[in-house]
């Protein structure tokens, strides 16, 4: 598969898996839309690892894989493999935090409670939506430490504005998603979260102009977040999700104003 291929291919897994991602991939200028859809596409089979089979070993040699893959001791034979390699070498993106969002996988690999605490989910949270937006303005733009942990405090509210959206399908698959599914643990869960954005709003201030098309991709996380904080009975009946024409319209006015 040639470059222009296993990118096209990258942006159509994309579109079939994270809309989310894709359209704020798509407000993004499109030179830079390239390595941002290479890293979601393996974000999206990472996140596979503990879904498509039921054997726990299978599924940690699926996280396997893409270890070696990043520490260059694997072939890259999947057809996301090459267009992040080119995207690790171009941008010399941190192994460290691709190695972070592999591992946050392994907490959902052979259990169906797979969080213990709060704690145990921001971990989860931290390493992988977390590191993922790192890396993805990593992937635009060199940045220091204040942007990157910035970064990494928005991806992990983000990431909890998902997985509550996520709730209703991941308890009708037989798991107990949330630390304390009760009401008031739930909006207090929510409230750490807007907590993390608020923390994040001067640190991504250090994020260069280049890299802060990155930071669309949290564009629904504030919203999602007040609604679950306000009527938390609202995750549990599946009821958080946006209509579409506000869904769109936030990313566009995101997309003018910035984060």
């Amino acid at each position: 598969m040639d470059t222009q291929d296993a990118l096209a291919a990258c942006a159509a897994h994309v579109e079939r898996g994270d809309p989310d991602r894709f359209l704020a991939v798509m407000a993004a200028p499109p030179p830079v839309r390239a390595g941002l859809f290479a890293l979601y596409a393996v974000n999206l089979e990472v996140a596979r690892a503990a879904w498509v089979t039921k054997e726990p070993l299978l599924a940690r040699m699926r996280l396997q894989f893409w270890r070696d893959l990043v520490n260059r001791e694997g072939p890259p034979t999947h057809e996301f493999a090459a267009p992040l390699m080119t995207l690790i070498a171009d941008r010399h993106l941190d192994s460290g935090l691709l190695l972070g969002m592999i591992d946050a996988r392994e907490a959902e690999i052979g259990t169906n409670a797979p969080f213990a605490d709060d704690a145990a989910l921001w971990r989860y949270l931290d390493g992988g939506a977390g590191g993922l937006l790192a890396l993805a303005v990593q992937a635009l733009a060199d940045t220091g430490a204040e942007g990157q942990e910035a970064a990494i405090a928005l991806g992990a509210a983000q990431g909890l504005a998902n997985y509550l959206l996520a709730t209703p399908a991941l308890e009708a698959a037989g798991r107990l998603p949330l630390p304390d599914g009760q009401p008031e643990a739930i909006a207090a869960l929510a409230r750490a979260g807007l907590a993390r954005i608020e923390t994040a709003r001067m640190g991504l201030r250090a994020v260069p102009r280049p890299g802060r098309p990155a930071l669309l991709a949290a564009w629904r996380a504030r919203a999602i977040l007040s609604l679950a904080a306000r009527e938390p009975g609202r995750v549990a009946q599946g009821r958080l999700a946006q209509s579409e024409f506000r869904r769109r319209g936030s990313l566009l006015w995101r997309s003018l104003v910035g984060m």
